[in-house]
């Protein structure tokens, strides 16, 4: 009892601090809001629910519409680390997924980790090339998030607009990865819009 007296003491006399001194209570106004904005707004996501549904519905349709040549089972699809998307594209809660991911740091933890296909976040495309040579002659699928040019590195480049996500193939990587994809998804690449 004495010591939840001495909290409610406590309590009031620094409500009455903050209260009565004006300068105190603006910095404590002004701090609250700048707190809701970043809370809301995180500065490390710049990424929009739209964005992550298609960008999940891409990655998804793309590995399904593939198949491995000595492959029983879902694919392992490693996700970089560094990608925006590796909380959508790894969490299989809400809806599963047609692949068993695989979070990695370094191209270290991809080889050990036996992938499948690669999802690549801020890689860039020689990078995306160097661990590509490691795993082969192993076929492997490679999917890249920050290659819209998509001229080296992996098979398929993920190219972000304003609101929308499409993606482009590079056929000569394609061809070299061992995997086949259905036709229909090479078909979509070449459509406007992917939703």
């Amino acid at each position: 009892m004495l010591k939840h007296t001495f909290t409610n003491v406590l309590f009031q006399a620094v409500r009455r601090f903050l209260v009565s001194n004006p300068r105190w209570k603006i910095f404590c106004q002004l701090m609250l809001v700048l707190t809701l904005i970043f809370a809301g707004n995180p500065l490390s996501a710049a990424t929009t629910p739209a964005a992550d549904r298609s960008v999940r519905a891409i990655v998804s349709g793309i590995v399904s519409y593939t198949r491995w040549p000595d492959l029983n089972g879902p694919p392992r699809l490693c996700i970089f680390s560094s990608s925006r998307f590796t909380q959508i594209l790894s969490d299989g809660i809400a809806e599963p997924l047609p692949y068993q991911p695989v979070v990695v740091k370094n191209d270290r933890e991809a080889l050990t980790a036996r992938c499948n296909a690669l999802y690549f976040g801020s890689e860039s495309p020689s990078q995306q090339m160097a661990i590509v040579g490691k795993i082969q002659p192993r076929s492997i699928l490679t999917i890249a998030e920050q290659n819209p040019e998509c001229v080296a590195g992996s098979a398929f480049c993920l190219i972000f607009h304003s609101t929308t996500v499409k993606f482009s193939v590079n056929l000569d990587v394609l061809t070299r990865s061992g995997v086949r994809v259905n036709p229909d998804v090479l078909m979509l690449a070449r459509t406007k819009e992917h939703e």
